[in-house]
């Protein structure tokens, strides 16, 4: 079985030390991405979007990562690109905004272990946050909703909480982005696969956090489709990773023998 693994990392621009909207500072939106070099880029409400072609290998991610970060930020010169999970705007800088750039959210994303729709954000607050989704491909062109390719992408998406989840704790310690988005479990099934949305974008910070990635993802939905679920073996682990409790994480990482990277 060959995994592919791609994401749609977002960004922040700062100017002057303060964050701003960058809505409209480049082509590209979420209908309508802008190809480039190994991926396309995009705006994504008051933040910066990218996503890369599929990697077939960790080498591949990395490099298809790094070139396409590096081309995003070449777009805006003027602007210093940032990858941190929130920013926080005043509600009078928001007000100048056009109601476009403050929209929040477009299709609803899913709790694997509740099997119902995510809340939808509340886009009044004076914060944005940013992810860092991976998608990951092992199957031909499925129907999303399809019963059987459903399970199939609640169990990975479980699994990545363990193996990518359970791990982000130890290096990004940015609590508040939760608040809004990337709770324990959150996901998109898709055709290809599955979209696991509960990271943030610190992972972009490093090579070494990029590599981990790719390998965390394979291991999860490898050791997923092999039947190995640590949902049985441990219940649910909403509450460890929405609540950041570190030494419960790392009881079940010691335990499995899951890949850390720390900050």
């Amino acid at each position: 079985m060959e995994i592919l693994v791609g994401c749609d990392p977002e960004i922040f621009v700062k100017q002057g030390g303060k964050f701003m909207s960058a809505f409209g500072l480049i082509e590209g939106d979420k209908k309508n991405p802008q190809k480039v070099n190994r991926g396309a880029v995009q705006v994504d409400g008051m933040a910066l979007e990218f996503n890369i072609d599929p990697a077939h290998n960790e080498s591949e991610f990395v490099i298809n990562v790094q070139d396409v970060y590096k081309t995003i930020r070449s777009m805006v010169p003027e602007y210093e690109v940032v990858a941190v999970p929130v920013a926080d705007f005043s509600e009078e800088y928001l007000s100048t905004q056009p109601l476009a750039a403050l929209e929040l959210g477009c299709d609803p994303d899913y709790n694997a272990w509740t099997r119902t729709a995510n809340p939808r954000p509340d886009g009044n607050r004076p914060m944005r946050t940013a992810s860092g989704h991976v998608h990951i491909g092992w199957t031909g062109d499925k129907e999303p909703f399809e019963v059987g390719h459903l399970d199939n992408c609640e169990a990975v998406a479980r699994q990545c909480d363990f193996y990518l989840g359970l791990p982000s704790l130890f290096y990004d310690a940015a609590t508040r982005r939760r608040e809004m988005y990337g709770k324990a479990g959150a996901y998109r099934p898709k055709p290809y696969g599955v979209e696991y949305r509960t990271l943030s974008n610190a992972w972009l910070n490093s090579e070494q956090l990029m590599a981990w990635v790719y390998r965390a993802a394979v291991r999860a939905t490898e050791s997923a489709v092999a039947g190995n679920n640590l949902a049985e073996k441990y219940g649910d682990i909403q509450d460890i990773i929405n609540t950041s409790n570190i030494e419960a994480a790392y009881k079940i990482i010691q335990s499995e023998n899951i890949e850390v990277m720390r900050a």
